[in-house]
């Protein structure tokens, strides 16, 4: 692709994402006090390719917007906290984002961090939208009418998963590992119960959490050997899925190591290096030849010299989202937002997005990658 055609359709892209902001904007009010999105997630730290992703879309869609004067009449202003994706640092991190008057959150990234920071914006009458938080419980529980997301939740996830060992690896005899984490155990708790429900197609014959940050896990690996497992499915994040797949290999327990889209991210593959050729992972549905994703991929690379990380067309998605909604709101009243959330459909480079009843985005969902020479691929 030509610079010019990246440009063009960079500018198409940016300008699809302010359209809707446009037609809808009320008279200026200059003077008036910027609308503050609050951008959460790790910025630094082990998962910090998960967050920073998120932070650049946020920065880039609000570029474009305020370029062409913004919403309601006002600039937006980004506002990026850390929260190192860790629960105990999240509280402290929506504390922050609630002291700078935030309207609306973009985040947190991972599901342990972000159910702590949830009741604090619900209190102060935020609405939060996570680009990554897949736990089921965030949205079904009903505790967080102020939550959504852009990604689909890890039932289906772990539904994608189950179906994809027993029918397409045909294993009989599955080890289920997680991290012990609302992520990773959330994931493997799904996925045991629906081995279990397959009516004797599969079985599970090891459940264990795994302690994060562990230096040798060549005990698991050993269990997993004596479980005469014939797969294995990992719940969490891709430094523990690293280490992991490389005691395995080394030990030569070259079974299938199934994973999520924790680790579905090219952090894990730089880690294992050749270990992690074969390892399967879900990740959200591939949308990169939508229009608006090529273009959303373009300006990142014009930006910032690099291709988009994890999650990037997910925190886009939801950037986009949220100020439309305050747009065709009208104001930033989190039930005015809301209802325009649930009633307006927004184009985003992961489709035509609105959300259900319950804060999930419509018409999102996940599908199987599988590393080969070095990337991640879509099993077809």
């Amino acid at each position: 692709m030509t610079r010019s055609h990246r440009s063009i359709l960079t500018a198409a892209a940016l300008g699809a994402c302010c359209a809707v902001l446009i037609a809808t904007a009320v008279p200026a009010r200059a003077a008036g006090e910027p609308i503050r999105l609050g951008v959460a997630g790790p910025q630094s730290g082990d998962l910090a390719s998960y967050g920073i992703p998120s932070a650049r879309a946020a920065e880039l869609v609000v570029k474009a917007i305020n370029a062409k004067g913004g919403v309601l009449g006002r600039q937006v202003e980004v506002v990026v906290e850390d929260d190192v994706c860790k629960p105990e640092i999240a509280t402290n991190t929506a504390g922050k984002l609630v002291s700078a008057k935030v309207s609306v959150v973009l985040g947190h990234v991972c599901s342990g961090a972000t159910k702590p920071a949830l009741g604090i914006y619900r209190d102060a009458g935020i609405i939060a939208m996570s680009p990554a938080a897949t736990n089921p419980e965030l949205t079904q529980s009903g505790q967080y009418p102020n939550f959504y997301r852009t990604i689909a939740p890890d039932d289906a996830q772990a539904r994608l998963d189950v179906d994809f060992v027993l029918g397409t690896l045909k294993a009989k005899r599955i080890a289920i590992l997680h991290d012990k984490q609302d992520y990773g155990r959330g994931f493997a708790e799904y996925a045991k119960k629906f081995i279990e429900a397959s009516g004797g197609t599969g079985e599970v014959v090891l459940f264990e959490g795994i302690t994060p940050g562990a230096v040798d896990y060549t005990a698991i690996v050993n269990k997993v050997r004596y479980a005469g497992a014939d797969a294995v499915i990992y719940g969490g994040y891709h430094p523990e899925a690293s280490k992991l797949v490389m005691a395995m290999r080394k030990k030569q327990v070259n079974l299938p190591f199934v994973s999520d889209d924790g680790v579905k991210d090219v952090t894990f593959i730089k880690v294992a290096g050749a270990f992690a050729e074969g390892v399967y992972a879900s990740g959200p549905r591939d949308t990169s030849t939508n229009p608006l994703a090529v273009a959303a991929l373009a300006a990142h690379r014009a930006a910032y010299g690099t291709e988009a990380g994890a999650f990037y067309l997910n925190a886009w998605a939801g950037t986009q989202a949220l100020l439309n909604a305050i747009a065709k709101a009208g104001s930033t009243d989190q039930a005015a937002i809301a209802k325009a959330l649930h009633g307006e459909y927004v184009e985003t480079p992961l489709g035509r997005i609105r959300f259900d009843a319950r804060g999930d985005a419509e018409g999102v969902g996940f599908a199987m990658y599988q590393v080969k020479n070095g990337a991640y691929v879509e099993v077809k």
